[in-house]
């Protein structure tokens, strides 16, 4: 069942955020935690999903952090939030066997329409879109901020 939970929320949120603030270095955690008020404690295991799903990239050591594996044009929402059902492990109640008529063939086929409906709408969108989202929102990015000093 597709449900609104703050573990989904905290991973959608950091994807964006590095993503959206990626710059020569990559996003540490500790950074994340600050400019989107996620607790420390449910971030770093997600991002460590994220990394095992190949959504992020790891980096080890003091110049460490995340960036994203892929170009964020080929990461999309829908994806995100697989992962993380898949991590909080809570079951369908849809699928499972047993009730009644009226919840078999009339209730359940409806619910699963819609949340059909939903995660398509969720596999079409983004992690760019929602990144041009933050820009029209003018949010300021960190990767702006960075001085380039190539010629």
């Amino acid at each position: 069942m597709l449900r609104l939970s703050k573990k989904l929320l905290f991973a959608i949120e950091a994807v964006v955020d590095i993503a959206y603030n990626a710059g020569p270095e990559p996003v540490r955690s500790s950074e994340i935690s600050e400019r989107q008020g996620i607790p420390r404690r449910y971030l770093e295991q997600v991002l460590q999903q994220l990394v095992h799903h190949n959504v992020l990239a790891g980096q080890r050591g003091p110049r460490g952090g995340y960036r994203l594996a892929r170009e964020r044009r080929r990461i999309t929402v829908g994806e995100i939030i697989r992962i993380v059902r898949q991590l909080e492990g809570t079951p369908d109640p849809t699928s499972e066997a047993g009730g009644s008529q009226i919840g078999l063939r009339v209730v359940r086929p409806i619910w699963q329409d819609m949340q059909n409906e939903m995660m398509a709408r969720f596999d079409a969108m983004t992690i760019e879109e929602l990144c041009d989202r933050a820009r029209q929102e003018g949010i300021q990015s960190e990767a702006q901020q960075v001085p380039d000093f190539s010629i």
